[in-house]
Order: C-alpha cells, then sequence, then structure tokens
C-alpha cells in the first residue's frame, strides 16, 4: 500500500497566508485549529481539535472549533470524512485519496488512489462530474 503525495509540513506563517488566500481572517483561534490540522498531515475528530487546543492552556468553545471546522472544509483547506451519521473526521492532506477506517480504534490510515481500480463506473447525469471517495471499514478477523 501506498500513500498519497504527502503533504509538506506549514509553518504557522504559511497556514496565515492561506487563510487569507481563502478569504478567511486569521484570528487567533482560526489559526491554531488550522495549524493543528495542517501543519503535518493527519485526522482528527473535532473532539480531538478541541481537547488539543484546549491542553494548549487556551480557551475556546466547542462551537467555534465546529463553525471554524466547517469554514476549513467549505474553502478546500481541509476535507471532512464522514464515517457515519454521529462522526466526522477531517483530513488535512487535500489531494484526493482513499482510507482505511480500523473500527477498533477509529484510526484512519491514507490510501493512494492509484492503488484501486474501478473496472465499470455509472454514466453520470447530464452536467454532473463524480468525486469517489472510498473508506474501507477493517475489523479483526472473527475465529
Amino acid at each position: 500500500m501506498s500513500s498519497p503525495q504527502p503533504t509538506r509540513a506549514l509553518s504557522r506563517e504559511h497556514i496565515i497566508e492561506q487563510l487569507q488566500a481563502h478569504g478567511l481572517k486569521p484570528t487567533e483561534q482560526r489559526i491554531r485549529i488550522a495549524e493543528l490540522l495542517m501543519s503535518v498531515p493527519t485526522h482528527m475528530t473535532a473532539e480531538q481539535i478541541l481537547a488539543a487546543v484546549r491542553r494548549g492552556g487556551e480557551r475556546v468553545s466547542k462551537a467555534t472549533v465546529y463553525n471554524t471546522l466547517k469554514v476549513l472544509a467549505q474553502r478546500g483547506l481541509v476535507r471532512q470524512i464522514h464515517l457515519d451519521p454521529e462522526r466526522s473526521v477531517y483530513d488535512s492532506t487535500r489531494t484526493p485519496h482513499h482510507h482505511f477506517h480500523d473500527l477498533e480504534t477509529g484510526e484512519l490510515r491514507d490510501i493512494d488512489p492509484n492503488d484501486i481500480a474501478f473496472s465499470r463506473f455509472p454514466t453520470l447525469p447530464e452536467g454532473m462530474e463524480a468525486e469517489v471517495e472510498v473508506v474501507i471499514r477493517l475489523r479483526k478477523k472473527r475465529g
């Protein structure tokens, strides 16, 4: 299994530039949340991000974290992966790729898009394009 092209580590200054380039005001809370996600390739839930910010001694509300993640995903700075109706994970690798999801640990691991091949694909409705993201759920073998 290979990985998608690695995202290089981003400095605080580059993250601020990215926020501004995507039309976002770089508030301290946005910068801190973006740093957690964008400084190195990672997969994190909103709860993990909230805990990490608070461990750093900073005061931030749950609503601020969720609102910031929503706008970062809407502007294309991170990818939101819906694992189930109750839980999303935010992925800092923006290039198209797929994931293994370990159901026991919750861990996500990247899969290079070249490692998955489709032999058939349905005809798309007129004027539409497909965005395919595969999540392969893993569990320990039974028996």
